[in-house]
């Protein structure tokens, strides 16, 4: 037996034909309709009597709201990949992840040269194949820095820009039946897709086999390649069809194909009306049933009742066992084995997620993009809310800079989306940050001196509450809820909207300097005094490494200068050369967006996950003394200074939720997770000289910290708006204002 655990994916398989473009579309709609999956289309350019399959995909998914559409199977010889991985992508984009890439070497040799497609081996046809798969997967990592370059014997892409990237991690499923398709599809595909009356007895277990070995000597699990199936003859009249006799022999047969083959995907071809329906009003549900009912639990975490997923979001979540589950299950700085993780593509699947998830009885975790340091976003056992589909960036009116951005959009791609406008979002240092995290804790990036937090320019939100209410909160709908989204957003709800007043920034001047910090306490105090001095379009950081292989301590120093006046940058920023003796330095002119540095934002929980923060007015030479001896402890791996002041101060202090409006420095120092203890005791020495914290880089959340990140009168107000927004404590994975209740606190007032 063989079951590769993947979850079930039913659908049609239609034939577009040009004799009637509405017939193929209805069906495609009476799919969705009958509570399926996926409708997939032959794909046959040179055949005069079909639809080209990329226009009608296109189409019907712009005519659907949750089915998954792919070619079944894309003909590669008359598309070249480069267009093909463009097309793909902006379909998945265009449909919200709704696209699967079925795809074929293309095996009508003569029809294809007769189109204009050229003439290969079949042998021939596979090498291009394989190098195509190549091309997709570099074009589809936006995420790379630097242009896509592929040199094969088929084809050639002599250099160009990554992206756009998909919604989702788009599947490669091959049509394939002869061993070197075969063993292309375990070394590089996602899934396996034959035609069962194309099969002679005995070709699944050995098809399985040959995937299986291929995926093993590729270092790959052959279980994350999925097993998929075309009907073609498939008919409740019938009985010399591949299936036959009632829908509950329907059930038997198929479950058959899934415990003993492994096949978790069924496409029904035949183009009839009814039996689309009866698939999937008597056929699909207890299939599903019986497929859950053999596996038991042995994917499933007890306490989530998996069957009980509404619709709309089943093909939206990924569990254990699922493709693509590795790149959902961690954060940045956390490993996790969440029970299941669902993706909704708007708000009013947010609330609809939410509700299930609490339905569940079990831990509840809610993630924009997974970097934070603080925030728990991910869990072992319970249940993520993963915001990555609702990334949408929209300039909502530019002559008041407002912006509308979603908040599973990361911060690189928002500068990207609001250069053309000459606008910006200060927003942190990284572009692979999520939204949605940082917008409603604080936001101190590389223009807060110019620009102040990003917190201080959100105008209104839109927002999920704990018991499923979605509303708009602004200086004047919900104006107390407003208030405490702006520094604790994390602990009243899921935001599914900012709108931001944004700035008016096309370039900045980006310096870095190296500095030997043999006497980081000098260098600190040095540095410290010429931001405090510096013009307010001078934002800093000050990065501070320990001494390593003999080497002395090193700081690196970040400077950005707000715009692209030369004679006033260079002013501004010289008067840091001074800092300490300097090993390199570099400067220049850019974007803003290319400031925002981002690497790949997988996530593999690899990240620094213990740190402690704090704020401070000034860099005092006692300050100085106690971060010079806790980077030469041997015990932390950086510590961090990052300058505030200038106009994160000019907000009043009772404006929002983030109290800090005198400090003009926020500190860090971060470690491994062995040296959590000695990390502790030697910040014991400057915890006393702080005056304050900022929320997004302290991992430590007991409730005592509460009183740091918050002055009293904040706290209490918080602490009342908790018990008003959020009773029962849903949201407690970021600093939980709940377990604050006992903490002793004046009463407001």
């Amino acid at each position: 037996m063989t079951d590769y655990g993947h979850d079930l994916v039913l659908g049609t398989f239609i034939t577009p034909s040009a004799k009637d473009p509405a017939r193929a579309v209805g069906l495609a709609e009476l799919t969705e309709a009958a509570g399926l999956d996926a409708a997939t289309f032959q794909d046959h350019p040179y055949n005069a009597g079909l639809l080209d399959v990329w226009t009608l995909l296109s189409w019907v998914a712009a005519r659907t709201n949750r089915i998954t559409v792919s070619g079944n199977v894309i003909n590669l010889p008359l598309r070249p990949p480069a267009v093909l991985a463009t097309a793909a992508a902006s379909l998945d984009l265009l449909s919200g992840g709704r696209f699967e890439l079925g795809i074929g070497a293309g095996g009508f040799g003569d029809a294809i040269h007769g189109m204009g497609g050229g003439s290969k081996s079949a042998g021939q046809r596979i090498e291009a194949l394989s190098e195509a798969i190549d091309i997709f997967r570099g074009l589809w990592d936006a995420g790379t820095r630097g242009m896509f370059r592929y040199d094969g014997r088929h084809y050639q892409v002599p250099g160009v820009k990554r992206g756009p990237a998909p919604q989702h991690d788009i599947g490669i499923w091959l049509g394939a039946y002869k061993p070197k398709m075969l063993a292309l599809t375990g070394a590089k595909a996602d899934g396996w897709l034959p035609t069962l009356e194309y099969l002679k007895p005995g070709d699944l277990a050995a098809g399985n086999a040959a995937i299986d070995e291929a995926a093993a000597t590729a270092g790959r699990d052959p279980r994350t390649v999925r097993r998929l199936l075309n009907i073609m003859g498939a008919s409740f009249d019938r009985s010399d069809t591949a299936l036959h006799g009632t829908p509950a022999d329907w059930v038997e047969q198929l479950l058959e194909l899934v415990l003993e083959h492994g096949v978790s995907a069924f496409f029904i071809g035949g183009d009839d009306a009814r039996t689309i329906q009866a698939f999937g009003a008597e056929v699909a549900p207890a299939l599903r049933a019986a497929v859950a009912d053999e596996r038991g639990t042995s994917q499933r975490v007890a306490g989530i009742d998996y069957d009980a997923l509404p619709r709309e979001l089943q093909v939206r979540s990924v569990g254990p066992g699922d493709r693509g589950y590795e790149r959902v299950r961690h954060t940045y700085s956390y490993k996790g084995s969440p029970g299941l993780v669902i993706q909704p593509g708007n708000a009013e699947e947010v609330a609809t997620a939410l509700t299930y998830a609490r339905a569940q009885q079990v831990t509840i975790s809610v993630r924009s993009g997974g970097h934070g340091i603080s925030g728990r976003s991910t869990n072992d056992g319970g249940i993520v809310i993963d915001l990555a589909r609702l990334n949408k960036v929209s300039v909502l009116d530019r002559a008041t800079r407002r912006v509308r951005v979603e908040p599973g959009a990361r911060w690189g791609e928002v500068a990207e989306a609001l250069a053309p406008h000459g606008l910006a979002v200060s927003s942190g240092d990284y572009g692979g940050v999520g939204v949605g995290g940082l917008a409603t804790t604080g936001g101190l990036g590389y223009l807060a001196r110019s620009y102040g937090l990003t917190i201080d320019h959100v105008l209104a939100v839109d927002i999920v509450l704990a018991d499923g209410t979605a509303l708009r909160a602004d200086e004047t709908h919900h104006p107390d809820l407003f208030w405490a989204v702006r520094g604790a957003g994390g602990n009243f709800g899921i935001v599914t909207a900012f709108e931001i007043e944004a700035t008016e920034i096309t370039d900045v001047v980006h310096a870095s300097l190296v500095i030997d910090a043999a006497e980081a306490a000098g260098v600190l105090q040095r540095w410290g005094k010429l931001v405090e001095d510096a013009p307010r379009e001078v934002t800093s950081f000050l990065a501070l490494l320990p001494a390593r292989r003999g080497q002395p301590p090193i700081a690196h120093v970040t400077l950005v200068y707000a715009g692209s006046d030369i004679p006033a940058a260079q002013a501004a920023l010289s008067p840091f050369l001074g800092t300490g003796p300097v090993l390199r330095e570099q400067a220049q002119v850019m974007p803003y967006a290319a400031a925002l540095h981002t690497a790949d934002n997988t996530h593999h929980g690899h990240g620094l996950s213990d740190s402690r923060s704090g704020l401070v007015e000034h860099i005092t030479p006692e300050v100085a003394a106690a971060v010079e001896k806790i980077i030469t402890s041997s015990h932390v791996l950086i510590a961090q200074f990052r300058s505030a002041g200038g106009a994160v101060n000019d907000t009043p202090a009772d404006a929002t939720a983030y109290a800090h409006r005198t400090q003009n420095f926020s500190v860090l120092a971060a470690t491994a997770p062995s040296r959590a203890r000695q990390l502790d005791t030697v910040w014991s020495e400057l915890y006393p000289l702080l005056n304050g914290m900022y929320l997004s880089f302290e991992t430590d959340t007991s409730p005592d910290r509460l009183l740091d990140a918050f002055p009293d009168r904040t706290l209490c107000r918080l602490l009342t708006l908790k018990a008003k927004y959020d009773p029962d404590g849903v949201f407690d994975k970021n600093f939980d204002l709940t377990a604050a209740r006992k903490l002793p606190v004046p009463k407001e007032g």
